[in-house]
């Protein structure tokens, strides 16, 4: 089939890959400029080079919506358009222009996390998996039909950085293997469950602040979710910032007020009482094990708190 791609970043650099060297013919691709956005610069292996090296014509936009894109798609002339990690929406007059339609792939398992950075919210939410869905593309984000979905579990001590390798696999085979499923006039996509949906906000600096109300076990996985490369969870000490660079549930209990830098279990890392209930004294602690501090020197807990006492906050 004669294929179209919308995609950036790593996710859209696979896929065009995967495309490449299936049996179909991209003839068009159209991708993003390069960002200064914190999120868009990780993971950003370039479509338009890719796509370049391969005699592949590309467009860049911020937005699909102009009269010379659709003209160009139109002369571009596809069975089918792939989006795959596209950041803006795609109007009806693109997306319902080929013959076959459009196929999005979205990495989630929807109708759960619609939208964007589903990974990290999937791991600060606790997910057992995490996975890749081809859904054919309608005028409501992320809810069409869905073709293919796949998953893979999320270890105890998973981060983001590890679920992102495990999906990225992903994308190329279940974009290939939809499209050969399009092709062979099959129809009888699932409808997607809209009473399941969920639908999540771009992350940014805010997110990545540490409530010390959250229970521990939350914040666990916010540290593990905030993984390099991605920005890391921080907090405030002595009024400057310090982020959490690793971090894991302490093995005592510890009562009183959240935030109070506490007590250090053996050589393991330094305890910080949390959860909203702490001064019931029924709840494990965050135990903080490595630390960056704001002139970006990176630190075992140990050697950075130096006595007990004090609070770490969420202002400076």
């Amino acid at each position: 089939m004669r294929v179209a791609m919308f995609g950036y970043q790593t996710w859209g650099h696979r896929t065009l890959q995967a495309l490449l060297d299936s049996e179909h013919e991209v003839t068009l691709v159209v991708t993003h400029p390069k960002s200064d956005h914190a999120y868009e610069k990780i993971w950003d292996d370039s479509v338009a080079d890719l796509a370049e090296k391969h005699d592949v014509p590309v467009l860049l936009r911020n937005r699909p919506d102009d009269d010379e894109l659709l003209e160009r798609l139109r002369e571009a002339d596809p069975d089918v358009i792939v989006a795959t990690n596209w950041r803006t929406w795609i109007p009806p007059r693109i997306f319902t222009l080929p013959r076959l339609g459009t196929l999005n792939v979205h990495d989630s398992l929807l109708p759960a996390y619609a939208g964007f950075s589903p990974l990290i919210w999937a791991l600060i939410n606790g997910e057992k998996e995490v996975g890749v869905t081809a859904h054919m593309m309608d005028d409501t984000l992320d809810a069409g039909d869905i073709v293919l979905q796949r998953s893979v579990p999320v270890g105890p001590r998973a981060t983001t950085t590890d679920l992102f390798h495990a999906t990225l696999d992903l994308f190329g085979p279940i974009t290939v293997d939809g499209l050969a499923l399009i092709a062979s006039g099959r129809t009888d996509w699932v409808k997607q469950d809209r009473s399941k949906a969920s639908f999540f906000h771009k992350r940014a600096d805010e997110d990545c602040r540490i409530d010390w109300n959250w229970p521990a076990e939350d914040l666990d996985r916010l540290v593990r979710a905030q993984s390099q490369p991605y920005p890391s969870a921080y907090t405030y000490h002595h009024g400057r910032r310090l982020e959490i660079v690793t971090a894991e549930v302490s093995a005592n209990v510890y009562g009183g007020t959240p935030g109070r830098i506490f007590y250090r279990e053996g050589d393991a890392g330094v305890a910080i009482v949390a959860g909203a209930d702490a001064r019931h004294g029924r709840n494990h602690g965050l135990l903080v094990t490595r630390v960056r501090t704001d002139d970006g020197t990176e630190l075992a807990a140990q050697d950075y708190f130096t006595s007990m006492g004090g609070y770490l906050t969420n202002q400076a």
